[in-house]
């Protein structure tokens, strides 16, 4: 179970409420760092995945199995709606959906596998993990991408961890469709600083692998996790903080496949 992930997302959650209410107007109107969204469209964004996981009856909601389409259904319906509206569906909605959540880490419910779409199939204890992605993503790097305050909020180890466990379990699944038909070439993932630690990527049967330690054999890619969630999720070129070691153009083909959603 990872209960340290409601921990992490609780604080990710008291962040994003500070910096909500310590934004101005011009601020929520600047444009974020994802493509055709304000700064308040991130946070509708944000709102409304927790009242998705209380509450999905309650809430405007797509039925593509594309996550990302489905996530501008409620954006869009709220494009209308004012400061106060979002920060009001984010104050009661995070609260509820960090309980729902909380309750698929009890023991009952914690390794029950779920589908999500195109993001694969997961166990229920990792949503939390996957919230706790989707806000320091969002907070650091898209409404970071128009505010300094947020592109400065803590990197602190707990949320860095949850994010990047979320990550990792997810790019066999995610990124199927690009590593299929990339070479097999395994490549270590080497994440310094706060957070961080070794994983080998390598080819399996059907899905790729990711397994903690390196193989002393393949290529090294070498970062830190909050870049990693920016390149990882395809806001930046790997190559811009990833130092490749003993590499070659098959490690770098399996790079650019990284794509978490």
């Amino acid at each position: 179970m990872t209960m340290s992930a409601i921990e992490a997302l609780k604080n990710e959650q008291a962040l994003a409420i500070e910096l909500m209410n310590s934004l101005s107007a011009d601020e929520w109107n600047a444009q974020s760092g994802c493509t055709g969204w304000r700064v308040q469209e991130v946070f509708c964004h944000m709102a409304s995945v927790f009242h998705s996981i209380a509450d999905p009856s309650t809430i405007e909601g797509g039925t593509s199995e594309d996550v990302e389409e489905n996530a501008e259904v409620p954006v869009q319906a709220r494009k209308s709606w004012t400061r106060d509206q979002v920060i009001a569906e984010y104050m009661e909605w995070s609260e509820k959906g960090i309980g729902a959540l909380s309750f698929m880490n009890t023991p009952e419910m914690a390794d029950t596998v779920i589908p999500l779409a195109n993001l694969g199939s997961h166990p229920m204890h990792l949503l939390a993990n996957a919230i706790v992605f989707d806000h320091y993503c969002h907070l650091r790097h898209d409404v970071g991408h128009a505010i300094a305050k947020a592109a400065a909020l803590p990197r602190d180890a707990q949320s860095l961890r949850a994010t990047l466990e979320w990550m990792l379990a997810g790019i066999p699944q995610m990124c199927l469709p690009a590593l299929s038909v990339a070479p097999k070439q395994t490549v270590n993932l080497v994440f310094e600083g706060p957070g961080g630690g070794s994983w080998t990527l390598a080819p399996g049967d059907d899905l790729w692998t990711v397994t903690p330690g390196v193989d002393t054999n393949a290529p090294s890619a070498i970062s830190n996790v909050h870049d990693f969630i920016s390149w990882g999720t395809k806001r930046a070129d790997w190559k811009a903080s990833t130092r490749l070691e003993n590499g070659n153009a098959d490690a770098e083909v399996v790079l650019n496949a990284i794509n978490v959603i």
